[in-house]
C-alpha cells in the first residue's frame, strides 16, 4: 500500500473526495451534487443510493486527477452531516415519508419534522438531556425516531438499522456495523463516558422497542473515530470506489467534528487543543470546544466524552443555519438578481462577489459605513446555541427604500456581523462556566474569505485562525484514513504533521465600540422578538 490517504466528506448539499499526502498536502479533490428532497413542513430528505453512487463517482475522479494507482491509497476517512438513514432487509433503503418512496430513505439534519417529539421529550426531563446542553434538538436522532415510530409505523417496524449518515458509509465500504462514538455520542444520546444507552430514556419517551431489542438497531459496537473497520474495503465497495480491497477504513465522524480534527491540533500558531476552539462555518455552523473536564453549558449541546478529540470532552454549538442564512439573507434584497448576473459574469459566487465588492470599500474595518442602519439576526432556521431555541426566526431591522447593489454589499456585512455576535453568545456561555477559548479556529466552505474571517474576529471579540489547508474537513477525515492505517501512532501527531496554522486575523481596536453597541442592539432585537412570539 502507498503513502497517500482518501478524505470522504458528505455535505448537506454535495459529497466531495479528497487525496492528501502523509505531510497533509492536498493532491486532489473532486465534487458532485446531492440530490435532495423538500416539502412543507420543514421536511428534508435525501437518497443514501444516490449518495453512496456520488462518493465512488468523486473518489474514482480525484484518484486519476491526482494521478495515483488504487494501491497508492493507505488508508480512507469518511464524514457526514448527521442525517438518518434508513435501512431495510438485506440494506434496501425503506421510505422516510408518507410518499413511501425507497429512494427516500435519509431524514436530513436540518429536517425539523419531529420539533413535536422534541418538546415531548424535552417536557419528560431526563438525566440523559444534561448531556446536549439540557435541551434535545429536533436534528438529534431519537426525535426522528420517534416521529417514525409514531407516523410511519411500517418503516420503524420494518428497519433492520437506524444508522447516522457517517456509519452508513463506513457500513457500505466495510460490512461493519460499528458505530462511531462520535456520532452515537453527539446525535443519538449515547453516553460515552459510562460507554452504554439509557435504557430507561428510551422507554420513558416510547421507544421502548429498541431497549427491548437490546439497542441492536441502533448500535451495540461502538468505538472511537479513527478505529480501522472489520479487513477494510470489501472487494465489492473496492470495485465500486476504483480503490484495493483491504485498503484501512477508519470510523468516520460527523462533517463539522472532520473540520474540528482538521483544524484545533495544527501546528504553529500559539496554544494547543485546551485554547482553540474549532469553528466550522459551512450551510450551518458547528463550534467545538475541547475541555479536560465535562463543562454543562446551557444551550450548548455536550459534554461528550471522546466524541472528537479522544479521551478529552467535547462541547458543540453553533447554528443551524450560518452560511445557508447569508444566502437567505442577500437573496430577500431587490438587487440580488444583478448581484448574481455580475457575479457569474466574473465566475464567482454571489457572497464571494460580495466579500469582494467589500473589501473594494474599505473591508471589516469599513463595516460601520457599509451596514448603516441595519441590524441582522439571522437565525432563519431558529437558534441552536446558546438558548436552543428551535422557534427563534430571522429578524432584519433598519431597511430603507434603496434597493442599489451598495446596499446589499451592507446587508450581506450585517448580516456577517450576526453570525459574529451569535459566536460572541455562544463563546460568553462557555466562559460562564469556566471554558475559556483563546482562538477560533475556521474552517468550512463559508469562511475561505479573509473578510468574513476578520468580520468575525471584530464581532466575537476573538482572536480567528484559519488553517493552511484549502480544505479542512477533507483533511480531517484523511487524518482519519491516516491513523486507521497506522501511519500516525495518535490524533495528538496526525493532527500535527498534517496541518498548520497559516494566519491568524485579531479582532480590531478599529471597530471594537462599534461592534459592542452592535451586540448589544442584536440582544435587544433578540428578546423583543421573544416576547412578540410569546
Amino acid at each position: 500500500m502507498g503513502g497517500c490517504f482518501a478524505g470522504i466528506d458528505v455535505g448537506t448539499g454535495s459529497v466531495r473526495a479528497g487525496i492528501f499526502d502523509a505531510d497533509g498536502r492536498q493532491l486532489a479533490v473532486a465534487r458532485r451534487d446531492i440530490r435532495m428532497w423538500k416539502e412543507p413542513g420543514d421536511i428534508v430528505e435525501q437518497s443514501s443510493d444516490d449518495i453512496w453512487a456520488c462518493v465512488c463517482a468523486c473518489v474514482k475522479e480525484a484518484l486519476a486527477v491526482a494521478g495515483l494507482a488504487p494501491r497508492d491509497i493507505a488508508g480512507i476517512g469518511f464524514d457526514a452531516t448527521c442525517s438518518l438513514v434508513v435501512l431495510g432487509a438485506d440494506g434496501r433503503p425503506l421510505p422516510v415519508g408518507r410518499h413511501g418512496d425507497p429512494a427516500r430513505n435519509i431524514i436530513v439534519w436540518m429536517d425539523h419534522r419531529a420539533t413535536g417529539q422534541a418538546d415531548r421529550i424535552n417536557a419528560l426531563g431526563s438525566p440523559v438531556l444534561d448531556y446536549v446542553g439540557g435541551t434535545i434538538s429536533p436534528e438529534m436522532e431519537t426525535p426522528k425516531l420517534l416521529w417514525l415510530s409514531e407516523e410511519l409505523s411500517a418503516s420503524f417496524a420494518g428497519a433492520w438499522q437506524f444508522l447516522d449518515l457517517a456509519d452508513f458509509l463506513t457500513w457500505k465500504a466495510t460490512g461493519s456495523l460499528a458505530r462511531s462514538v462520535c456520532t452515537v455520542t453527539c446525535k443519538w444520546t449515547y453516553l460515552a463516558h459510562e460507554q452504554r444507552w439509557d435504557e430507561g430514556y428510551f422507554r420513558a419517551i416510547g421507544l421502548g422497542a429498541l431497549a427491548d431489542e437490546g439497542f441492536a438497531r441502533i448500535g451495540t459496537e461502538i468505538v472511537a473515530a479513527g478505529t480501522p473497520l472489520g479487513s477494510g474495503l470489501t472487494a465489492q465497495a473496492a470495485a465500486e470506489l476504483g480503490l484495493a480491497p483491504g485498503t484501512a477504513v477508519a470510523a468516520g465522524l460527523i462533517d463539522a467534528h472532520a473540520g474540528g480534527i482538521g483544524t484545533v491540533g495544527a501546528r504553529g500558531g500559539s496554544g494547543d487543543v485546551l485554547d482553540r476552539m474549532a469553528y466550522v462555518f459551512g450551510t450551518s455552523a458547528c463550534t467545538l470546544l475541547t475541555t479536560t473536564e465535562p463543562a454543562f453549558v446551557p444551550g450548548v449541546w455536550g459534554p461528550y466524552r471522546s466524541a472528537m478529540v479522544p479521551d478529552f470532552w467535547l462541547n458543540e454549538g453553533g447554528q443551524s443555519a450560518a452560511g445557508a442564512a447569508i444566502d437567505r439573507l442577500v437573496r430577500l434584497h431587490p438587487a440580488a438578481p444583478q448581484a448574481l448576473e455580475l457575479a457569474r459574469a466574473e465566475g464567482q459566487g454571489l457572497n464571494a462577489w460580495l466579500a469582494q465588492r467589500a473589501e473594494e470599500a474599505g473591508g471589516a474595518g469599513a463595516i460601520a459605513e457599509l451596514a448603516g442602519t441595519l441590524h441582522v439576526v439571522p437565525e432563519f432556521l431558529g437558534n441552536r446555541a446558546p438558548f436552543a431555541d428551535h422557534l427563534a426566526r430571522g429578524i432584519v431591522a433598519g431597511l430603507g427604500m434603496d434597493e442599489g447593489l451598495d446596499s446589499l454589499v451592507g446587508l450581506y456585512m450585517a448580516g456577517l456581523a450576526g453570525i459574529g455576535y451569535g459566536l460572541r453568545q455562544i463563546l460568553d456561555a462557555q466562559a460562564a462556566r469556566g471554558a475559556r477559548t483563546r482562538t477560533v479556529v475556521v474552517s468550512g466552505g463559508a469562511g475561505q474569505s479573509a473578510l468574513v474571517r476578520q468580520v468575525l474576529a471584530d464581532a466575537a471579540q476573538v482572536n480567528v485562525a484559519a488553517t493552511a489547508s484549502p480544505e479542512p474537513v477533507l483533511l480531517g477525515s484523511a487524518i482519519l484514513g491516516a491513523v486507521a492505517a497506522g501511519r500516525y501512532d495518535s490524533f495528538a501527531s496526525a493532527m500535527s504533521a498534517m496541518s498548520e496554522i497559516e494566519a491568524v486575523y485579531p479582532p480590531s481596536a478599529q471597530t471594537r465600540a462599534w461592534h459592542e453597541r452592535r451586540f448589544n442592539a442584536f440582544e435587544t432585537l433578540q428578546g423583543a422578538y421573544r416576547s412578540l412570539r410569546d
